[in-house]
């Protein structure tokens, strides 16, 4: 008689313990925003109701990331794996003080893009679409920001491409499908050289786990081509975060759609590709990022000029703030070029101004269009005395987005500043100060055309509805609060920039048994 066969040990393989409640917080964001863009495209057609489930799916979404945010901070790194299979086996969640800031700050972003869109859309934009779409969207980014495998990263960028496109040509006016063919033929190239390079990586390492690569990284550096692999992966993120010379696409698109679009496009997609380089170049790949980090600031400083001199350039108010969007790519990217704790924490606290301050530019710029009949400054005019609360909105985003206290753009300035200078990069520093000073004129020369002086002609009525004053108050309230209160958001922002530096708690998060396979 054969002896009964031992049970299969399935702790090596397998979660076998019950899930924590808190730690559902780590998927629910992206499995909300699914569910929810699920119901508005079944509801498609009542119209009405769309912007009401939306804005009350948001709210919920901000709950929710509010609460992950909390607890990222209280218990340190959260992970959870699909089928409760243990990593590399199982594809994994995990989330650290960086993505959860990313995380709330984009669902804030998305709040107010879908209150705005209530007078902005119209009933034809909404049964075609938009708020599934704008749904859509926040599952990618949700997923891009709480991610810890590689793979599910190019799928979450996947995910908020296709909703962005729809986004996009949302009307199929002849200047969005031009813009949208720029848009997606980079975004496709980007995405194909992603991908090319997520496989040479996974030949390289036979895993996509992130905390696994971060592990097993050390001891590659001699035998494997890591730099070029780094490289790659640079100029695949820098396309999508439209660095230099890669971010043409970006003024020859941004100003085509509607305006609440662009203005969600300007907060959100391109510092999906800032957070893509934080992670593969601070956390994963930091010896590699070190080498390559002259090449990274000159591409930063390129980026912070072409930006800033571009929106002198411009008549038309949305180009204007697309090269605005560009110079704020290349701070960011000025910050990941210096590394340190100091340079990184200045690059999260950029990311959290950036997402709402140009948001916020944009809504304010798309108000200033429908009382001026449009986005030229040479038409516009008077605006400051058809509404002096409207102008004193702007003219704050206006310091704001040049860097200027008390406002949320002083601090990462000081930051980054500080940073390059300690860190042998005071040319880089410079550079950041004669962007910010050449973005000051740029935004001044906007505020003295089209607000200060005086208008010709008969101006159109404040359109002083809740729905489109609200998201542009809520949005520079909280540039000013955390210009004058920094205190929570630098401390954040510390926290955050140690853990990718020194990632022992991320990793221990994913495999807690001690250290990966």
């Amino acid at each position: 008689m054969a002896a009964p066969a031992s049970p299969a040990d399935l702790a090596a393989a397998l979660v076998l313990q019950p899930v924590a409640a808190l730690d559902w917080l780590v998927v629910l964001p992206v499995a909300w925003c699914i569910a929810t863009g699920a119901i508005l495209m079944m509801i498609r057609h009542r119209s009405a109701a769309q912007p009401l489930i939306a804005v009350f799916g948001l709210i919920v979404l901000v709950a929710l990331d509010a609460a992950l945010l909390w607890h990222v901070a209280e218990s340190g790194p959260v992970t959870m794996v699909m089928g409760r299979w243990l990593p590399p086996f199982g594809i994994a969640f995990t989330v650290d003080l960086t993505g959860a800031l990313f995380a709330l700050t984009s669902a804030v972003v998305a709040l107010m893009g879908a209150i705005a869109a209530i007078d902005d859309v119209n009933a034809s934009g909404r049964r075609y679409g938009f708020y599934p779409f704008l749904m859509l969207l926040m599952a990618g980014v949700s997923g891009a920001f709480l991610t810890g495998d590689v793979f599910n990263l190019y799928v979450w960028f996947e995910v908020l491409l296709i909703s962005s496109f729809g986004l996009l040509v949302l009307g199929s006016e002849r200047e969005q499908i031009d813009g949208a063919v720029k848009y997606g033929f980079l975004n496709l190239v980007a995405t194909t050289l992603f991908l090319i390079t997520t496989g040479y990586l996974y030949g390289i390492f036979g895993t996509l786990n992130m905390a696994d690569i971060a592990a097993r990284a050390p001891a590659l550096q001699m035998t494997a081509p890591l730099v070029t692999l780094t490289a790659l992966y640079v100029l695949a993120f820098s396309m999508k975060a439209a660095a230099f010379p890669v971010n043409f696409w970006l003024p020859a698109s941004y100003h085509t759609p509607r305006i609440v679009v662009s203005a969600l496009f300007a907060g959100l997609l391109t510092k999906v590709g800032i957070y893509a380089l934080i992670r593969i170049g601070v956390m994963l790949f930091p010896a590699e990022r070190e080498q390559l980090s002259l090449a990274l600031a000159v591409a930063a400083a390129l980026t912070m000029l072409t930006g800033s001199l571009g929106a002198l350039a411009q008549s038309d108010t949305r180009r204007l703030l697309g090269y605005l969007v560009i110079s704020g790519i290349g701070a960011m990217l000025a910050g990941i070029a210096i590394g340190g704790a100091d340079a990184i924490g200045g690059v999260i606290v950029y990311a959290v101004h950036s997402m709402l301050v140009m948001t916020a530019l944009y809504l304010a710029i798309g108000l200033a269009a429908r009382l001026s009949g449009g986005f030229s400054l040479h038409a516009a005019g008077g605006l400051y005395h058809q509404s002096p609360l409207f102008a004193a909105l702007s003219l704050m985003l206006f310091f704001s987005v040049s860097g200027l206290p008390p406002f949320s753009g002083f601090w990462p300035k000081v930051m980054l500043v500080r940073a390059a200078i300690d860190g042998g990069f005071s040319w880089l520093a410079a550079i950041l100060l004669v962007s910010g000073f050449l973005t000051m004129i740029a935004t001044g020369r906007v505020f003295l055309l089209a607000y200060w002086r005086p208008r010709e002609g008969q101006a159109a009525a404040v359109p002083a509805t809740l729905t489109t004053l609200l998201p542009l108050i809520a949005l520079t309230v909280s540039s000013s609060l955390i210009g004058l209160f920094p205190e929570t958001l630098l401390h954040l922002a510390q926290q955050a920039a140690s853990t990718l530096i020194e990632p022992s708690a991320y990793l221990k998060s994913v495999f807690p048994a001690g250290g990966a396979p």
